[in-house]
């Protein structure tokens, strides 16, 4: 394992980067996707714009928003296990992968309420989905300010 480690060392940089451009899709897509079921919610069952509105929403989905977060996942769990002293170097790493998997949650979350728009079942009012477009962005605050400041 060891020479493994060795072996892509040289490209910890590369991880690192494929890492930040994979958290900005991933970001862009988690924005996104609520601000699209805060329209669809206008839309009525079965409409063309709803139709369009569901188009719209699984492209995201499953195009951009989980490709990004599994790469992201990837190269975050290879920059760790290219410098695992990351998990002793203080609070602030524990707290940003409790953030991460915090907005792992929503992702999840928002799978679901793809599903529920994709069967014309959607109970939520768009007062909810206003709420809950705001949640990722106070999730991404407090992990670029874990992983650039390091308060602990």
């Amino acid at each position: 394992m060891g020479e493994v480690v060795s072996a892509l060392a040289p490209f910890y940089l590369w991880f690192r980067a494929l890492h930040v451009v994979a958290i900005i899709s991933w970001m862009a897509a988690l924005l996104y996707l609520p601000r699209l079921f805060i329209y669809h919610c206008d839309a009525e069952a079965g409409s063309k714009q709803s139709e369009t509105f569901k188009v719209m929403e699984r492209r995201l989905a499953k195009a951009i928003m989980t490709p990004a977060m599994l790469v992201s996942f990837a190269a975050g769990l290879a920059m760790l296990g290219l410098n695992p002293a990351l998990l002793q170097t203080g609070g602030f790493m524990w707290t940003k992968l409790v953030l991460v998997l915090m907005l792992l949650a929503m992702h999840i979350a928002m799978l679901g309420w793809l599903a529920d728009f994709a069967a014309d079942r959607n109970t939520r009012p768009q007062r909810f989905y206003r709420f809950m477009n705001e949640v990722p962005t106070l999730l991404m605050i407090g992990i670029v300010i874990m992983v650039i400041v390091r308060p602990f």
